[in-house]
């Protein structure tokens, strides 16, 4: 979500980054074991197992962006974190996936030139926040990849985003302890403003993200959710200048067109080649005795594309 950004940006400084991710992921976490402990479903093994590997890749995320946030501001995070949208398929072609059409990259590298004409049609410098925004953009991609990779039809997506954020929670309380502000210290600073925009970091930018995303990756490609969060810095433009006043010109109007038209592109072609990778099966159809009227011989029919198909 692209009001993201502009409310942690509000809430951190380089001193309270662990202790914010710390509450913020504690408090994730335990909505999580609410909804966990409704649904009554024993947590098992294959959960825990990739829900921690996907869990320290995405507190890597977390910490890096985060870090980000407090030296750079909300907008030009927006913009950069959706380079994911072309390190994602980048990634997949090299771990051995099906190369993707030439076409699918340049839809991507529209949605890149839209990035750098909105980030210039806002202004500012290249910062160390800025580069830190770019190395979680990489990260994103390693963390949607494995998502979709390592799981398999068993592992149950509310289980999986339970054991990531707890061991979210582990990492930053802990990590809140040797350095920055403790968990303790950064709550007897909250006035009702921050524990607001806190609350609404945990329930609408991520318990509910992450469990659609979760489902997302597991039912389609990572190439294909990296595009569809391809408007994400659309979003954050958004906010960014209504909420947060940054200026904006002709130049950021353009960029936003691209951004829009180069993920709506990339989702065509991609859909596209799914339905044509979709191999032809034979389906048996029952036949009457031969001379029988009513006689209908086997049919080729597409079979659905597999999640193998779609990458």
């Amino acid at each position: 979500m692209g009001s993201t950004y502009w409310v942690a940006k509000e809430l951190v400084t380089t001193q309270t980054v662990l202790g914010v991710l710390a509450v913020r992921m504690v408090a994730a976490a335990a909505l999580l074991g609410l909804l966990v402990a409704l649904a009554r479903r024993r947590v098992h093994t294959r959960d825990l197992r990739l829900g921690v590997l996907l869990g320290l890749i995405l507190a890597s995320i977390f910490l890096v962006e985060t870090f980000g946030i407090a030296g750079t501001s909300a907008t030009n995070a927006g913009l950069i974190i959706s380079l994911t949208i072309i390190i994602t398929p980048l990634l997949e072609t090299a771990l051995g996936g099906a190369p993707l059409s030439r076409w699918f990259y340049g839809a991507g590298l529209l949605a890149v030139a839209g990035v750098a004409l909105l980030s210039g049609g806002i202004g500012g410098t290249f910062r160390w926040g800025d580069g830190l925004i770019l190395v979680a953009a990489v990260v994103r991609a390693v963390h949607v990849t494995t998502m979709h990779k390592r799981s398999v039809p068993e592992n149950d997506n509310l289980h999986l985003t339970f054991v990531q954020m707890s061991t979210c929670a582990v990492v930053f309380v802990v990590g809140s302890l040797l350095w920055g502000t403790s968990v303790p210290d950064y709550v007897r600073t909250l006035d009702t403003t921050a524990t607001l925009q806190l609350a609404y970091l945990v329930v609408l930018c991520t318990v509910f993200p992450f469990l659609v995303q979760m489902w997302a990756v597991r039912t389609t490609s990572p190439t294909r959710v990296s595009l569809l969060l391809g408007t994400e810095p659309v979003w954050a433009a958004a906010v960014g200048i209504t909420l947060a006043g940054d200026a904006f010109g002709l130049p950021g109007a353009a960029g936003i067109v691209l951004i829009l038209a180069g993920t709506l592109w990339g989702q065509q072609i991609e859909a596209r080649r799914r339905s044509d990778v979709a191999p032809a099966v034979e389906v048996p159809v029952a036949v009457a005795p031969s001379g029988t009227p009513g006689t209908t011989p086997a049919v080729a029919v597409p079979a659905a594309a597999s999640d193998d198909d779609s990458r």
